[in-house]
């Protein structure tokens, strides 16, 4: 039976719908702070991991000097080929593993926007995600050059670089295809100070999302199965 763990970096965000898909696996996860001394002793060959959000940057290193560690760890795991899925902070941290730049953008993009496709996303265990079938949540201020020798997998109109794969087993994703509507309310909580900064109408963001994260969960989940079956850890459904 294949391990998961879930690197993570700010409560309330969590594995989402990808929990279920991984407990129907067989790969029931354990959450794991990337801040914690713990990681440190963590095999970076072992299992699935996937690394999730949180609101600070790759770049500031200064104020938190274990992410440093982490990146280390990280690229560890990547160079070793092991199966790697980032989720915003934890798709940025992949690309600075793997010898990207992640730097902030000037505005930010909070909100539902539809996924554009390249020809390789709409190729790609991604394909569910596509515009023409979902909205998607995006929610960050910084964005990556793509690292050497990743293929782009999605762009919107603000963020060029919202899907990528290196390889054929590393996954970043720039946006929130994880999200659960049924505890968005703890983002809303979580994150109330940069919602009043930027300026973001708080009851249409809940109003949207109550309407469009049945249809994400529901097209997240055939994507999340079809990146396990092409990573080898579950079977094609």
């Amino acid at each position: 039976m294949t391990s998961s763990l879930a690197i993570q970096h700010v409560a309330f965000e969590d594995l989402g719908t990808l929990a279920p898909v991984l407990d129907h696996a067989g790969m029931a996860p354990r959450y794991l702070d990337g801040w914690s001394p713990e990681l440190a002793h963590v095999d970076p060959a072992a299992g699935l991991v996937v690394v999730l959000g949180g609101p600070i940057g790759v770049y500031e290193v200064a104020a938190y000097p274990w992410l440093a560690h982490e990146i280390a760890w990280l690229r560890t795991r990547l160079l070793a080929g092991r199966p790697t899925l980032g989720i915003c902070l934890g798709a940025q941290l992949i690309a600075a593993a793997l010898g990207a730049r992640v730097y902030p953008r000037p505005s930010k993009e909070l909100g539902w926007t539809p996924l554009q496709l390249s020809a390789a996303g709409r190729a790609s265990a991604l394909a569910p995600l596509d515009g023409e079938l979902t909205s998607m949540l995006h929610w960050h201020g910084d964005t990556f050059d793509l690292p050497e020798g990743a293929q782009l997998l999605a762009s919107t109109g603000s963020y060029r670089h919202q899907a990528y794969r290196w390889q054929q087993h590393v996954l970043g994703l720039q946006c929130h295809p994880e999200l659960d509507g049924a505890t968005f309310e703890r983002w809303l909580v979580g994150h109330a100070l940069e919602l009043a900064q930027t300026g973001v109408d708080v009851p249409a963001l809940r109003a949207e999302t109550a309407a469009r994260s049945g249809t994400l969960a529901r097209q997240a989940a055939l994507a999340w199965r079809r990146w396990l079956a092409e990573v080898g850890l579950a079977s094609a459904e």
